[in-house]
Order: structure tokens, then sequence, then C-alpha cells
């Protein structure tokens, strides 16, 4: 006969202290996005609000999860997860909460050529229940360049001074001013750009049914107008030169751009908006910040 093994888990505590959370992080899992396999870490655990018990069940967080890798990744997904996380600590646990981090592969195209390359998104996915309220956040990072429209009025205005150094008291022809302009005489000074990234943490609705991750990607990608690209042609490095030509933009310029972007979202309900400007003049970066939510 076998003895029945010890669960010194279910034991009480000398220190009856309920704690906030208790689990596990850097869970390797899948998870099924689009019918593709992600590979994802998780962080899993629960409130122990019975402070009387010394600890969880962290076994039944990690069996739990197992439905990520079958079925295709939803609020309704974590919200039933959580509901198992809840189930299986019931009289212990009053909350329950699941944080996914992966990184979304995207195929993106390039602006003229019909070249296409991979894009990777760093996401993380936060959800938390308490009872039959879920609450979801996303935060996506997203990466860009930034053109600073005060370097470009100064290097415009160097361009003036060279053309007027150039032919000062001259009748000019369109060709040859034409000619000039293709020249390095015509190209004294250029802007600094520098690559930037658009933090964006997204209160989304409770009740949305999926993800939208490629639709939310488009359209603050949109909003900035200077996404980064992947295969490009000499053809898409012009197109993305006149991009950048027509969105000169401090960081404040890009957080204002985003925080009127997602707030036409209707999944969106709440967000903060980080922009960061890896300065090129500076040895430090521009930053701003935005917040929103919903009445």
């Amino acid at each position: 006969m076998t003895a029945l093994l010890p669960d010194i888990a279910c034991q009480s505590t000398h220190l009856p202290v309920p704690l906030d959370w208790v689990g596990m992080q850097g869970i390797a899992v899948p998870l099924l996005i689009a019918s593709e396999r992600v590979a994802a870490f998780a962080d899993a655990g629960v409130s122990l609000d019975d402070a009387e018990v010394r600890g969880i069940h962290m076994s039944r967080l990690y069996l739990a999860l197992e439905a990520l890798a079958e079925t295709e990744l939803s609020p309704v997904l974590l919200r039933d997860t959580l509901g198992q996380f809840l189930e299986s600590h019931a009289l212990l646990s009053r909350q329950a909460s699941l944080t996914l981090r992966f990184e979304l592969m995207l195929r993106r195209p390039a602006l003229v050529s019909p070249l296409r390359g991979w894009k990777r998104y760093a996401c993380e996915i936060h959800a938390r229940r308490e009872g039959d309220e879920l609450t979801l956040d996303l935060h996506l990072a997203l990466p860009y360049s930034s053109t600073c429209p005060c370097s470009a009025a100064l290097a415009r205005q160097l361009v003036q001074e060279r053309f007027d150094l150039d032919f000062a008291g001259r009748a000019l022809r369109a060709g040859e001013v034409r000619a000039w302009l293709g020249s390095p005489q015509g190209m004294v000074a250029t802007p600094h750009s520098q690559r930037s990234e658009a933090q964006l943490r997204l209160r989304l609705d409770p009740a949305a049914t999926e993800f939208p991750f490629n639709a939310l990607i488009d359209h603050t990608e949109a909003a900035l107008g200077t996404a980064v690209q992947t295969a490009v042609k000499r053809a898409d490095e012009q197109a993305f030169a006149l991009a950048n030509g027509q969105n000169l933009m401090f960081c404040e310029d890009a957080a204002r751009r985003l925080h009127r972007a997602l707030m036409a979202r209707e999944e969106v309900t709440g967000f903060e908006v980080r922009v960061v400007h890896a300065e090129s003049l500076h040895a430090h970066d521009a930053v701003a910040v935005s917040r929103w939510r919903r009445a």
C-alpha cells in the first residue's frame, strides 16, 4: 500500500499574513496566434487571501496553461484560464493574473517596390480577473524614425545662405537652379534623424472577442507616418526620406499623433503612450508621455 504523500502547502502557517500575489514567472509556453505557434513566457499567479494557509497549488496553475497551446489566443481564452486559476484555489484566492510576453512577427511591405520583409514587435498581455470582472492590458513597442523639425529649419537656412553666396546678383534659369539643388553645394546641411520607439500601454475592452494586433499596429504606424522598414530598394529608401521630410516630429508631436489615433479605437478604453527619441544630436533621449481613459 502506497502511503499518502504529505502536502506541506496546505498546512497552517505560523505567520498568518495574506499575500497579494503568489505564483510563477518566466514559464515557457507556446501561444497560438493567427494559427501560428509563437514562443512566449508567462507569469501566472493568484492572491493568497487566506492568511492561515501556507502556500498555493502552483502545479494547478501550470497545468491550466496547457490550453494556451491548443486554442487561438483571445480575451475569452484568458478569461477561462484565469477562471481555472480561481476554481483550483477556491476559498484561498479572490484574484488571478496572467502576463504573457512574446514577439509578434509580421511581414511588412516596402513603401514602393514589391519587396516584403519580417518585422518584430515586442508584446505583453496583462490579464487580471476578480470574480467575473476581467481587466486586459496590451503593451506594444513600435519602432519608427523621427526627424527633428528644429534641425530641418536650421538646415534649410544654411542651404538658403549657400544659395545666396553662390548666386548673389545673378539672373538664373530654372535648369541652373535644378542642377545646383542636385549638387553637393545644394545639400550643404541635412536635418538629423533618429530611430525612435513608441511604447503603448493599452487598456482593452474586456468584452472584446479578439486581440486586434495587426489593426492596432497598422493604425498607429499610419499615424506616425515613418515606420522603420525591412527589405528595401533605392526607390523605397527615397520614399522613406520623403516620408521623414513630410513628417517632421518632436517627441511631443509623435505623442500627440498617437494620442489622437488611439482615442479613435473603439476597443481601447484607456492608454499610456510613451515615445522615446534616441537623439542623434545629444547623448540622452527625448521622451514624451500621454495618458487617457474613456469616461
